[in-house]
């Protein structure tokens, strides 16, 4: 044999030929000649250690191969050394088309669909189909200019427009406008890459973000978009109430006063819109001609009033020609600063995701979201700068509309460019004046050539956004329903007719709106609403970054005109408004949206949209597993990492729960299966098999993965599985299996190939962990059994069902017929769960199912026993330590028993106290076992001898010829010259059991050293009874068995 030794403290070991091959104490602890080592210090110091020499123990090579003919050691006469060296190295959902696609509904294209909806609204999708020929080819002439006027224009155009040039003068006006236009144009660019990706459902932005970066984002966003959206709905009808409250002040008609006024009018109509969207929209078609002719001639009318010279009426309420340099510059009032501004005037430019609202109700989203709401917002923007620089031009900020209020000759008057024209709105400093851009909103009536048109104007846009957004919030969250993200709003998600109206949700936005408009306040309610659109548009814009980021293969957009880093600085830009509008109501709405995000992340439903968030972790997870190959392993970093030959996991829970207990959140854990029989008659069970029992350890909450592999038997299926699991530095370094409690009974073959795993398991320099339990592992009898009721008492219940259905006559004779199947399998079924011995099965089924499930409870007060008998770099020490980390372990305790030398019991205690300290490790109790030497019971040696009697080959009371006759026939027996030569190390194992069952009996666990069965030296059937004797009549016991390489240090 070969020992190593060190010349210098700091020379690297070299190998030496000596005359003896173990130390003296080693003999004298166990009582036989062996190369394993008990447990020291030495071996766990550093090559360069100064304070004592490090000592090599024995690899597992050593101890597991062949011996030579010469009776030495097959050892490689050299090996790496220092620190490195003594170290272990779905169905696609989206793809079924909707019930809305059937026949009977109407799809729009890009002009009818997305323009003609593209400013704060969501068209009503749903003509009335019962339209003649003629009527039907006029709305498809006439229909998609109509819809793209009443929507583009919307509440701010015409009651609000002039009021935000005149706080922020026309020169920061243009830079609001020009603002809103960049924010949507960038989230338009985003939106059109993520549209033409693929088919897009209904949903609007929800969808959108949700296919995008996931339900966490896509659900939360959902939620607010469609809260929005409600708002929205409360936005436009103040709208209106402030037009028609106007008007009853003008006629002296005030019902109570004017914010009352615009409560009891705004109730009173947002009633009448919901009736309006839950009958029909048949009179919306019809009137499209009649309301686009009027928007039409309310914005000529405006270019053209302020052509038309001014009379004394409207030069008194400040209506004036060419005072542009007057209202460049900005004049805030009330505490109104650009941002505040621009928060109330950014609602005008949330329609644009009004086609993808609508998305499911378009013939080619793809096509038609791009072109359609680009569009629109070029067109809304020239809309807006054109009619806003003609009011700032012609109106001024502060008028009295009092004719009277003329320059007195010889006066001095420095108010306003007014005083250029003879008037003098001097008396606007102290008291609040009723008319201009900052007191009047209803300047447009008055710049416009006719009055009425105006309000009828305001009256069409404000109804028809206020309708359209009436029915967007509630498809948006009908979508979000459907997902069954947040199942509490499950309820919503039902529809009703052919057209899956969501009745419900107009219900709940009707709720909403009518709340908001009890504000009867139009600009406090749309910061609200920019508040919740910057932050949808912000995660649109973020979804494409992240979308390209990931490089997935699946992202390959048809539009082609994005830009990842826009679209990130499109995200960035957005958020940053939301804090400089309001920091506080920002921060509100990312805490409402986190807490929504880590809801569904606790939550999990079940979807799966292939996110960009999911391509994202995959590179991720590439990259860190690259990083990790590239740094070398280090003792301090070890942790298990597990392949567990559990079989389909369910059937063996106890293996399972104790290999998660190890591994829990921080250590691989791989379950495997082999299916034995020809691959491809095993291919289809062995892929079924990956989904269901990946999702099985899923839906149990263990952090494991799955794997399988079919093979014509079961030790090459779990060779595939040593050689091939992991990747990189994630690959297993532990086996953890069930002993084979069966292995008297079962082939010989089985056997082999059973002690074959072990075999490979230690030539792969894999650490070994194996589980005993007296009641046994496998539950699958138990488990087939259950499936197999469960599956008659479905199959009953729908006879049952069939029969209510069609009436006993009829059903008369089927039922006699199946019922006597049934009383035949249930019988069956019971006979083999119940008699002939129907309470001993019971009980023993009882008590297997409770011994299975004893590590998924936690244990109470008590020891985890460990005999760490033999050094194998600390495998055995560590994972009783790692147990008693675990909640469920938490009350164990540890007690080390050792092997001593007689006459050195302190010394050796001692030494295995100053061991455990420097690892940091506690235990309650050391006990040094020294007559480990001792012949055991002759009650157990004639237990075994019995027990391997039948695997006897008895060769010694026959002669030469028979013998080796025998030998051939049956060469996996054990002979006679076997059973001398390992006579001692038989006897540990007995003695050990003794050993066990006298001090471990009331242990929760015993871990203790596994023995080594050299290949070609001890057959497979005297192996299995060394292990059936070690762990016969004792608690759940781990036998364990490291690689020989140090798993503990005391460095730091």
């Amino acid at each position: 044999y070969r020992i190593y030794k060190h010349l210098q403290p700091n020379d690297p070991p070299l190998y030496e030929e000596t005359p003896f091959s173990i130390r003296p104490s080693v003999v004298s602890a166990f009582g036989h000649d062996t190369l394993d080592r008990v447990p020291n210090i030495d071996f766990y110091r550093n090559a360069g250690s100064v304070s004592g020499h490090r000592a090599i123990r024995p690899s597992l090579q050593e101890l597991h191969e062949v011996f030579e003919k010469n009776g030495d050691l097959d050892v490689h006469d050299t090996m790496d050394d220092g620190e490195g060296s003594d170290v272990l190295p779905n169905d696609d959902l989206e793809a079924i088309a909707s019930p809305e696609d059937n026949g009977g509904v109407v799809k729009f294209g890009w002009i009818k669909g997305v323009l003609v909806s593209v400013t704060h609204s969501h068209i009503r999708s749903k003509p009335d189909l019962n339209f003649t020929k003629t009527m039907a080819e006029s709305w498809v002439l006439f229909s998609p200019k109509v819809r793209c006027m009443l929507n583009i224009w919307g509440v701010m155009l015409f009651i609000r427009l002039s009021w935000v040039f005149g706080q922020a003068g026309s020169g920061l006006g243009i830079i609001i406008i020009i603002l809103s236009m960049v924010v949507t144009t960038l989230t338009c660019l985003s939106m059109s890459a993520i549209c033409t990706n693929g088919v897009v459902r209904g949903g609007g932005a929800y969808y959108l973000i949700s296919r995008s970066l996931g339900p966490e984002f896509g659900g939360s966003i959902g939620l607010i978009f469609a809260f929005a959206n409600a708002v929205a709905v409360a936005m436009y009808v103040v709208g209106f109430s402030e037009t028609v409250v106007d008007l009853l002040k003008v006629n002296d008609a005030i019902m109570v006063d004017e914010v009352n006024d615009i409560r009891i009018v705004g109730c009173i109509t947002v009633v009448l819109l919901l009736g309006i969207s839950v009958a029909g929209m048949e009179w919306e078609a019809k009137a499209q001609i009649a309301l686009l002719v009027i928007l039409l001639l309310a914005i000529a009318n405006v270019f053209v009033g302020t052509a038309i010279p001014a009379t004394e009426e409207k030069r008194a309420k400040g209506f004036y020609t060419s005072i542009m340099a007057e209202n460049f510059t900005p004049n805030f009032r009330d505490g109104e600063t650009f941002f505040s501004v621009f928060a109330i005037f950014f609602p005008a430019a949330t329609g644009i995701l009004a086609g993808a609202n609508i998305s499911g109700d378009l013939k080619d989203p793809q096509g038609a979201i791009p072109i359609g709401t680009l569009l629109a917002i070029f067109i809304t923007g020239i809309t807006y700068l054109g009619i806003a620089l003609c009011v700032s031009a012609t109106v001024v900020r502060d008028a009295t509309g009092n004719l009277n209020d003329t320059i007195t000759p010889g006066a001095k008057c420095n108010f306003s460019v007014a005083c250029n024209f003879g008037y003098d709105f001097s008396i606007c400093r102290t008291t609040k004046c009723q008319y201009g851009l900052m007191n009047n909103f209803q300047v447009m009536t008055m710049v416009s050539g006719f009055g009425p048109l105006i309000t009828a104007g305001t009256f069409s846009a404000t109804i028809s956004s206020a309708l359209a957004s009436l029915v967007s919030a509630p498809k948006v969250f009908q979508a979000l329903c459907k997902d069954n993200i947040y199942k509490a709003l499950h309820f919503f998600a039902k529809g009703h007719g052919k057209n899956n109206e969501p009745i419900r949700g107009y219900v709940l936005t009707f709720v909403i709106a009518v709340a908001f408009i009890l504000i009867a306040e139009l600009n406090i309610i749309a910061p609200i609403i920019s508040n919740f659109f910057l932050a949808s548009y912000a995660l649109i814009n973020f979804s494409c970054f992240h979308a390209s980021y990931a490089k997935s293969p699946g992202w390959r957009p048809a539009y082609k005109y994005y830009n990842m880093w826009l679209s990130l600085f499109g995200a960035v830009l957005c958020c940053a408004v939301m804090f400089v509008i309001n920091w506080w109501a920002a921060l509100l709405t990312y805490a409402i949206e986190m807490f929504l995000y880590i809801y569904v992340t606790v939550k999990k439903p079940d979807v799966n949209w292939g996110s960009s968030t999911q391509a994202v972790t995959f590179v991720n997870a590439v990259n860190n597993a690259l990083t990790l190959s590239g740094v070398d392993d280090h003792v301090k970093n070890f942790r298990p990492q597990c392949i567990v030959l559990t079989g389909t996991p369910k059937t063996r829970p106890a293996l399972l729960d104790l290999a998660h207990s190890i591994t829990k959140n921080y250590g691989l854990c791989i379950t495997c299966d082999v299916f034995v029989g020809p691959r491809l008659e095993q291919q289809q069970a062995l892929t079924a098999a990956m989904e269901q029992n990946q999702m099985w350890l899923n839906q149990q909450k263990r952090k494991a993965f799955y794997a399988a592999v079919a093979s014509d038997n079961f030790r090459e299926g779990a060779e595939s599985l040593l050689q091939a699991s992991g990747l990189g530095r994630l690959r297993p370094n532990t086996v953890i299996l069930g002993f084979k409690r069966d292995w008297k009974t079962v082939y010989t073959a089985n056997v082999q190939e059973y002690v074959g795993v072990l075999h490979d398991a230690f030539d792969f320099e894999y650490g070994i962990v194996m589980l005993r339990i007296s009641q046994g592992l496998d539950i699958s009898h138990i488990l087939e059994a259950e499936e197999e009721m469960e599956r008659m008492l479905v199959e009953q219940q729908a006879l049952e069902n069939e029969i209510e259905e069609n009436g006993f006559q009829e059903g008369r004779k089927y039922f006699f017929k199946r019922s006597r199947k049934l009383s035949q399998k249930t019988h069956a079924t019971k006979v083999t769960m119940e008699v002939p011995h129907s309470s001993d099965v019971a009980k023993i089924n009882q008590r297997l199912v409770e011994a299975s499930s004893q590590f998924k409870r936690k244990q109470g007060k008590g020891t985890i026993d460990v005999w760490w008998l033999y050094d194998d770099g600390g495998l055995t020490l560590l994972l009783p330590y790692i147990l008693t980390t675990r909640k469920k372990w938490r009350e164990c305790k540890l007690r080390i028993f050792i092997a001593g030398q007689p006459g050195h019991l302190e010394q050796d205690k001692e030494e295995m106290q100053s061991l455990l300290k420097k690892f940091r490790i506690k235990c309650t109790d050391i006990t040094v076992i020294a007559d480990f030497n001792i012949r055991p019971s002759s009650e157990n040696w004639k237990l075994f001898e019995d027990m391997i009697e039948p695997y006897r080959l008895h060769e010694g009371s026959k002669d030469t010829a028979q013998a080796e006759a025998l030998r051939k026939e049956h060469p996996w027996k054990i002979t006679d010259a076997e059973l001398d030569r390992f006579e001692d190390k038989t006897s540990l194992q007995l003695r050990l059991n003794e050993l066990l069952q006298e001090s471990s009996r009331a242990a929760k666990l015993i871990i203790v050293s596994m023995p080594i069965a050299r290949k070609g030296s001890v057959s497979d059937h005297l192996y299995m009874a060394w292990l059936e004797a070690l762990t016969k009549n004792v608690p759940p016991t781990l036998l364990v068995r490291g690689n020989h390489k140090s798993v503990l240090t005391f460095y730091s």
